[in-house]
């Protein structure tokens, strides 16, 4: 796991560093002396995301910057972009940004899909899943916020001021939870009693795949919420901005519900019955 971070970590790096124009996966794994297939592996498994997911998202984000920040031409980004044409730019990022880039720049209002992802070394010897899920304290702040930076992926349109105020009222009135493995916060939920609701669900991406999601799910319908329906709202089928919550909802077993416009984005509504809780190993 160690040695996988750290060919991710440079490989992160590399992207970083070369942002503008084309950039592939054979690209990365020659300048760094790795097979693109060694590459794919590691970075894949310790992020959650392909080398070309990243960079593409990684990408656009800079060219949604631009739109906002800067008056380049639409062209001129496009081809900054990596992109050949300006119309395979506008539809990509129509497809993740939901607008154009012409309307993106008329509305003034960036938000990233994906910021850089710093990478930690991860404890040595820990066990996360012994570890107890616990109400945040202003004392994690911070760090639910670095989480939230980690994780933007999953909420479009997150405006990380507004989300910082509403975050002092969850900790407040105890409705949000947290789980450590050592001193790194590696999962964060923020959820509301009446109605039942995830409002907010973080899971670290070197963490993704080791089922803490589904301990935070338990932690409600087995304890908080127990005997309540619990709705959350996740990205809609086919939604090429989705980098994978929407199947892992479907996994814990939510179910489809009615389609939403929140904050201007297209998203769908799930619910987990109360029939559907099965017992927490812990909490």
């Amino acid at each position: 796991m160690q040695n996988q971070t750290h060919i991710t970590a440079q490989a992160i790096r590399y992207i970083e560093g070369h942002l503008n124009g084309k950039l592939e996966l054979e690209t990365v794994a020659a300048a760094l002396h790795y097979s693109k297939f060694y590459l794919h592996r590691c970075f894949t498994k310790t992020v959650g995301l392909t080398v070309h997911d990243y960079v593409q998202r990684r990408q656009l984000t800079q060219a949604a910057k631009f739109l906002v920040f800067s008056r380049k031409p639409i062209l001129e980004i496009a081809l900054m972009s990596g992109y050949e044409s300006q119309q395979a730019f506008t539809g990509r990022f129509k497809a993740l940004y939901k607008m154009t880039p012409g309307d993106f720049r008329e509305a003034e209002a960036f938000y990233p899909l994906q910021l850089e992802l710093h990478l930690k070394e991860l404890p040595a010897g820990m066990d996360c899943a012994r570890e107890a899920i616990h109400f945040a304290g202003p004392e994690d702040m911070e760090d639910w916020m670095e989480l939230v930076r980690l994780t933007v992926d999953g909420y479009p349109c997150l405006d990380q001021g507004e989300y910082r105020a509403r975050l002092r009222q969850y900790i407040a009135s105890e409705r949000a939870l947290i789980l450590r493995d050592g001193g790194l916060l590696i999962g964060a939920m923020g959820f509301s009693t009446e109605p039942g609701s995830i409002d907010y669900l973080a899971i670290h991406p070197q963490y993704r795949h080791q089922g803490l999601a589904q301990r935070f799910l338990d932690c409600l319908s087995n304890g908080l919420l127990r005997g309540q329906t619990i709705t959350v709202t996740t990205f809609r089928a086919g939604d090429r901005a989705d980098t994978g919550y929407r199947e892992e909802y479907r996994r814990m077993g939510f179910v489809e519900r009615e389609l939403l416009v929140e904050y201007g984005y297209p998203v769908q509504r799930f619910v987990f019955p109360p029939e559907n809780k099965r017992e927490a190993s812990d909490g």
